[in-house]
């Protein structure tokens, strides 16, 4: 018989806990987790919540017992920017559009993108000046844009790189109170931020329906745009997706497609220019597999540590650094019952940063990612992409795009933090360095 009874909650005032979550959610989590271990319930405003941190418990929610949960309060949220895309949808909606869009994530599909992260990403770089300063997160922002526009959606967004970064910044500024329990409220007055919001998500539409009107002028690219316009539900009713659909997934695609990929690399190269023991084994791997020449797809089962390096990275600074799932029926994590409507929270940088599963779990260290280490290791120990039917579907594109832009960048360059610039985190949707990366750009 399982008890029907919740954990000790952490004590707290009524409405502190969303405060306190507010105002630093990793803290707030990193404290719930350490004071009641690995199912820690709480209140955020009126919502019952629980944190689960057992790979155990993650991988009940995510795979096995998925059909009793729901997505959860922010990405429900999230639908006021992101329509009812593969990150927001539910149901037989979800499952039609990912039978749909499965196709532009083949193997083979991801692999004939691999020429264009690569040359686009020396492009890039053949821009810079050594000894420039530069803000390294916003560069990286640019350049996965103009990958994920040509590669994604055969456009070439550099001209308005400009515009997606500033509508993107003004979304991330406000999706905290957007996500807030009483956001519908809020949302129907008149107030300075909510009319930023809607500014910003009227920019990017008018960006990605310019996209959809040029690929149906042109539709014999081989880009997921043209896939997505082409594609036909064998398995369903045999009809395709109207333009609203499209827009859907085509926004949810570019956003997820540049914005976590670009995070990821602009962590990865803070780290290794706090390590450069660790930047000396790469350097030192990129000039015996590539020499003087840029890499290729062929090159990546090679590239071991840069590929090792990269997915440190994305341990110790995961750009999605938590998932929610609401029950819509009861379900058992740790020895407790927890009734439908409870948010269960599962945070990729705590569970990244235990002990029991990564020594020195601050530390920086490649080797973590080893065959060996990786297989003594629980799987739902290490979710960057989240898991089950619902994980990323662009994760192998953003592997690929990962490790090729950071062997094109660090065999020419090594960027080196300025002393004085502030490394803050920011989690918002995803987890990116709060003032940027001031970096100066050494050459090899």
């Amino acid at each position: 018989m399982v008890p029907a009874h919740a954990p000790a909650r952490p004590r707290a005032l009524p409405g502190a806990t969303l405060i306190a979550f507010q105002r630093d959610p990793i803290g707030f989590l990193s404290r719930a987790a350490a004071r009641h271990g690995d199912v820690a319930a709480f209140q955020l405003g009126p919502q019952p919540v629980v944190l689960l941190s057992n790979p155990d418990d993650i991988r009940e929610v995510l795979v096995t017992n998925s059909r009793s949960f729901v997505k959860g309060r922010a990405l429900e949220r999230a639908r006021r920017l992101l329509g009812d895309g593969l990150l927001t949808s539910e149901g037989a909606h979800h499952l039609r559009q990912r039978r749909l869009a499965a196709p532009a994530f083949h193997r083979q599909r991801i692999a004939s993108y691999g020429a264009t992260m690569a040359r686009l990403a020396d492009e890039h770089q053949a821009r810079w000046q050594p000894g420039a300063t530069v803000d390294l997160a916003n560069e990286l922002m640019r350049l996965t844009l103009r990958i994920a526009g040509e590669t994604l959606f055969g456009a070439d967004t550099d001209g308005s790189a400009d515009e997606v970064a500033a509508a993107m910044a003004d979304l991330l500024a406000l999706f905290r109170l957007v996500a807030l329990p009483f956001a519908d409220a809020i949302e129907q007055l008149p107030l300075p931020s909510t009319m930023r919001f809607r500014a910003a998500r009227q920019r990017l539409d008018r960006i990605i329906y310019g996209m959809i009107a040029a690929r149906r002028a042109r539709p014999d690219g081989g880009d997921l745009l043209a896939m997505l316009l082409q594609a036909r539900d064998i398995d369903g009713d045999g009809t395709g997706m109207t333009d609203a659909q499209v827009r859907d997934e085509a926004l949810t695609i570019f956003l997820a497609g540049h914005e976590t990929t670009a995070n990821a690399l602009a962590w990865t190269f803070y780290l290794l220019s706090q390590h450069p023991e660790v930047d000396r084994q790469l350097h030192d791997e990129l000039a015996a597999v590539l020499g003087d020449r840029a890499p290729t797809v062929a090159d990546l089962p090679q590239l071991r540590l840069a590929e090792m390096v990269f997915a440190e990275a994305l341990r110790l600074y995961p750009p999605a650094w938590i998932l929610g799932r609401r029950a819509i029926a009861p379900f058992v994590a740790g020895g407790h019952t927890f009734s439908p409507g409870t948010i269960a929270m599962m945070s990729q940088w705590i569970v990244h940063h235990d002990p029991r599963y990564y020594p020195d779990p601050y530390r920086f260290d490649p080797e973590r990612f080893t065959p060996e280490a990786r297989a003594a290791r629980p799987k739902f120990a290490y979710f960057p992409f989240g898991g089950g039917p619902r994980i990323c579907i662009g994760e192998q594109f953003a592997w690929m795009e990962g490790v090729l832009v950071l062997a094109t960048i660090a065999r020419r360059w090594r960027p080196i933090l300025l002393p004085e610039h502030p490394v803050v985190l920011q989690p918002t949707i995803t987890l990116r360095p709060r003032y940027g990366l001031r970096m100066r750009l050494m050459p090899r």
